[in-house]
């Protein structure tokens, strides 16, 4: 599983040579300014809410790509009217797809288009495949329903906003951390402008004081489980 932070709170991921982004806000973002949203691959766009921050590529991938997109139903219908492939999906419920398995979880924020239509109940993913058990929690706020995600299977990562303001902040993070019973937490959902800035150094000291890992990858680059 190789995973690709491509700014924000955007994500390209591969699982047997099956390309997944997960939230694009890309072409907007002037720190992701070296990727080429016409040059992505996508297989599937899976989506956690309808936040412009979250979904402002998503037309143009789909479009270049014909992939499918992943999310609940209200988004899901959203783009279907509007002539894409889609799959809804609601909380608690999973799908076994060509590259793994993925469940809806829960999120605490708050989720509508920019147009102002209601974009059902935000969310996080859970991907299990090839051994391999990460979560991309999307949007949120810290939660006592985080605990419930590891008591099945061990996670392998964690993928955490760490921005404050809009989500949770380093230091809930690394109680989400705990939550999930999880050393290894990739930050994103930071940075990209002035309510979310954050001193990155220091926010990797409080997770090694906690005996955790907090990966900042520059946009661009990538990691592998």
């Amino acid at each position: 599983m190789k995973i690709t932070y491509l700014g924000h709170a955007s994500l390209g991921i591969e699982i047997n040579n099956i390309h997944i982004i997960v939230d694009p806000f890309i072409s907007a973002n002037p720190l992701a300014a070296s990727i080429d949203v016409n040059t992505l691959k996508a297989d599937f766009i899976l989506i956690t809410h309808a936040h412009g921050d979250h979904i402002l590529d998503v037309e143009t991938i789909a479009k270049n790509t014909n992939a499918t997109i992943v999310s609940n139903a209200e988004i899901a219908g959203y783009y279907e009217a509007k002539g894409f492939n889609t799959h809804p999906m609601n909380h608690g419920g999973s799908w076994s797809f060509n590259f793994g398995t993925v469940k809806y979880v829960n999120a605490i924020h708050s989720s509508s288009f920019p147009d102002g239509i209601y974009g059902g109940q935000p969310g996080g993913f859970v991907i299990e495949s090839n051994n391999k058990k990460i979560y991309i929690a999307g949007d949120t706020a810290l939660t006592y329903d985080m605990k419930l995600i590891a008591l099945n299977k061990p996670l392998d990562l964690a993928i955490l906003p760490i921005g404050s303001n809009f989500t949770m902040d380093v230091e809930d993070a690394v109680i989400a951390a705990d939550f999930l019973n999880v050393s290894k937490v990739m930050g994103y959902h930071y940075d990209t402008f002035g309510y979310i800035k954050i001193d990155q150094r220091v926010a990797k000291q409080k997770f090694s004081n906690n005996n955790k890992e907090l990966i900042l990858l520059p946009i661009g680059n990538f990691l592998e489980l």
